[in-house]
């Protein structure tokens, strides 16, 4: 009985060791779940530098430790909140390892698993299933990358296309160097954690704008569902769903092109999205939040830019550079009398500017740097726009392709009479593009001409004064036989008269 009374006592120890343990197994994540969420709410209170500009539109307070809202054709910052701090990118690491094996690779093409690619992820993280020695094509890859967010998968295209899944993480910095990004270091293919791998909001929207130029990428991001059966190297039915809310539908949007989510314990919350509207294309990019507000923040940053400003176009709405005539040609019209001008402001350029401003509460600056710069070789300058010091967009000054500006790049001079030191050829305090090219061009085709003349001159009179030579010299011979019979024609015509 006393066996049986320590028994009893035991068991009911043990119960309550185990209730006890149970009830703080089960408080802990709730716990971590509002510590973390009052750390998103604390993280609203933190300055959004976009909305220090002055008579900027003010944009919304959210969670997100890092934000930011772009304008992907004119790179315009909308939307600012400690873009240059850096952020672990999680999953959001693929668009830029999706962008390298796109750019290097067939979609066609042939990826095998190895051991490493499989077995160096680590449990638990995301993954398709994908075995050693297994196979599928880079198409196949790239849906399994933007769709499902597989790590063994994204391991597997940089062996293969790279060799080396270090020497892929290299490839991958290189190209975001080639894309601008100054503050990021990429350790791995997938995202999964590392101290030192690491972007910043405005590093990974300048990535985000080169993912969302290509049309395939896109596409791919934008899925929600995708199927890839059974082969003779891969033996399994893989369904692909997204876990992109937005994607989904979860939380429909109008104009929602795409997007790449990213989660880690670490990282927090992270998403990288697109979408597009009259004309108007904008990425954001939320790091450091607490799920669903990743969502809800692109939702509100979205709303913030297409309610809040206006495409512009610049060669419709600019005044103050112009194109002046030269002496000899009407700039208007080429040297074959097109209608094209053979210099002139890229019509497709814009500027995004608030609904509060017109194109004239703009400042402009010129610049003559265009080496490296796409299109450099019809490129004369660059006219940079800004409002409150923020940049806006640029406009680009082109030779038409007929003109080699590489030719004539040091006739052209375009000036500013708003400058402190304004050259004294301006008028009326506007900015004046003088086209000394024309002027280069008419001198050259004025020298042709009057060399042709020239030669026409000299060539006829050359043939006149033979012409009058041979002629003399005829009449010479004449007059020297006529001597030599003793009479001449008048004298023989007037023997046959006296005949008569």
């Amino acid at each position: 009985m006393r066996y049986n009374l320590l028994q009893k006592t035991g068991m009911i120890g043990i119960c309550i060791i185990m209730c006890i343990t149970n009830l703080f197994i089960q408080a802990k994540p709730v716990y971590a779940d509002t510590d973390y969420a009052q750390e998103a709410e604390n993280r609203k209170s933190l300055p959004i530098q976009s909305n220090q500009i002055e008579n900027w539109p003010q944009g919304p307070q959210i969670g997100a430790g890092g934000a930011i809202l772009m304008e992907a054709n004119t790179g315009t910052i909308l939307y600012a909140k400690n873009i240059d701090d850096r952020f672990y990118p999680a999953s959001t690491t693929k668009i830029l390892t999706s962008l390298v094996a796109i750019e290097n690779s067939e979609m066609n093409e042939t990826v095998s698993f190895s051991q490493e690619a499989v077995f160096s992820i680590g449990k638990g993280t995301s993954n398709m299933g994908m075995d050693v020695g297994q196979t599928i094509s880079m198409e196949q890859c790239l849906y399994g990358i933007l769709v499902y967010s597989a790590n063994e998968v994204c391991n597997a295209v940089g062996e293969h296309i790279a060799g080396s899944i270090e020497g892929y993480v290299d490839m991958m910095n290189q190209k975001a160097l080639e894309l601008g990004c100054t503050n990021s270091h990429f350790v791995t293919t997938n995202g999964l954690h590392d101290e030192n791998h690491y972007t910043t909001p405005r590093d990974l929207a300048t990535i985000a704008c080169a993912f969302f130029s290509n049309q395939t990428l896109t596409k791919m991001s934008n899925t929600n569902h995708y199927y890839i059966p059974p082969t003779a190297t891969q033996p399994d039915d893989i369904d692909l769903w997204t876990h992109n809310s937005l994607t989904a539908g979860t939380y429909p949007y109008d104009g929602y092109i795409g997007g790449k989510t990213g989660f880690t314990s670490d990282s927090r919350q992270t998403l990288v999205s697109c979408a597009e509207r009259n004309g108007i294309k904008l990425i954001c990019v939320i790091m450091q939040e607490e799920s669903p507000n990743q969502f809800l923040d692109t939702i509100a940053l979205f709303d913030y830019g297409f309610n809040n400003f206006q495409k512009v176009n610049i060669a419709e709405n600019e005044t103050n550079y112009t194109i002046s005539d030269s002496d000899l040609f009407n700039t208007d019209s080429d040297l074959f009398f097109s209608n094209d001008p053979i210099i002139k402001i890229d019509p497709s350029d814009n500027v995004i500017i608030p609904n509060t401003i017109t194109f004239a509460d703009l400042t402009s600056t010129l610049s003559y740097e265009t080496a490296g710069l796409e299109g450099s070789d019809s490129l004369l300058a660059t006219i940079q726009y800004q409002y409150q010091g923020q940049n806006v967009g640029k406009a680009s000054i082109t030779l038409t392709p007929a003109v080699n500006s590489s030719q004539f790049e040091s006739d052209a001079k375009i000036v500013s009479a708003n400058a402190i030191d304004a050259p004294e050829n301006t008028f009326g305090g506007g900015k004046i593009i003088f086209i000394n090219i024309l002027k280069v061009i008419g001198i050259i085709i004025l020298i042709l001409v009057l060399l042709i003349i020239s030669i026409f001159t000299y060539a006829f009179c050359k043939n006149y004064n033979f012409a009058r030579r041979r002629r003399s010299r005829i009449n010479r011979k004449r007059r020297r036989k006529s001597h030599t019979y003793g009479f001449g024609r008048n004298k023989n015509s007037d023997n046959r008269l006296n005949f008569k």
